[in-house]
């Protein structure tokens, strides 16, 4: 008689979503592109370190971001602070006030200069009940967010602190997609990307510090250059 063995789980690093959201089409202007969904907006233009909106204040509005990057994060009543992610240009944030939410529970602040639509609640509420494709858009959303939250959970309990941080690393850059270059030029500190993965600085230095000599990162006028070979780290 022929018994079955049962194969072997596949490791918990192999959960690997490159930069989980749903983005209007590439070949779109996403301004004309939300017009056609019949959505209206009013373009706000930030720099570095300025506030979108803050954990706490009134949650009246969605935002896209059309260039740039908006950093999300998370206070506690102990005041201590967590990043919780970065959107980047084709992503939607503030918009957990169409569930009803009447405050924002994170607060987001440009990591470069940015420009955003600004979609008033009722606005996209009504282009949502009334557009069947946007509403997919935001159930592709929704769905994807959830994946990527369960990634980072499993990054977050089961995997190393240099993982961990490669890993933030290559989401931040978009590599793993095939249309992303070799090298990409990161604007980002050190203590951000402690945060996002909950260690001190000073191993992030030390990490940092390895993936230099080993020619996974360097460093640039412009910032950090990422390279894909840093996909060994979390792969191997």
């Amino acid at each position: 008689m022929m018994t079955m063995s049962r194969a072997s789980p596949p490791a918990p690093t192999s959960v690997w979503p490159m930069n989980a959201v749903a983005k209007l089409s590439p070949d779109a202007e996403p301004a004309a592109c939300l017009a056609d969904f019949g959505v209206g907006g009013r373009v706000v233009r930030l720099e570095e370190e300025d506030v979108v909106f803050s954990q706490g204040g009134p949650a009246d509005a969605v935002f896209y971001v059309q260039k740039g990057q908006v950093q999300l994060t998370v206070v506690s009543n102990a005041g201590k602070e967590a990043v919780l992610g970065i959107a980047s240009e084709g992503e939607f944030v503030g918009f957990s006030c169409l569930a009803g939410a009447r405050v924002y529970f994170k607060t987001a602040t440009a990591m470069t200069d940015c420009e955003l639509l600004r979609i008033d609640r009722d606005v996209m509420k009504r282009a949502l009940q009334r557009n069947g494709a946007l509403a997919a858009l935001f159930v592709g959303t929704l769905l994807l967010q959830n994946i990527r939250a369960e990634a980072d959970l499993v990054d977050q309990l089961l995997n190393s602190c240099e993982k961990r941080l490669a890993r933030a690393l290559l989401l931040l850059a978009h590599i793993g997609n095939e249309a992303t270059p070799a090298t990409v030029t990161l604007k980002i500190s050190q203590e951000t990307l402690a945060k996002m993965i909950g260690t001190t600085r000073s191993r992030v230095n030390a990490f940092m510090n390895k993936f230099r000599d080993s020619g996974f990162v360097d460093y640039g006028t412009e910032g950090l250059h990422v390279h894909r070979s840093l996909l060994n780290v979390v792969l191997r």
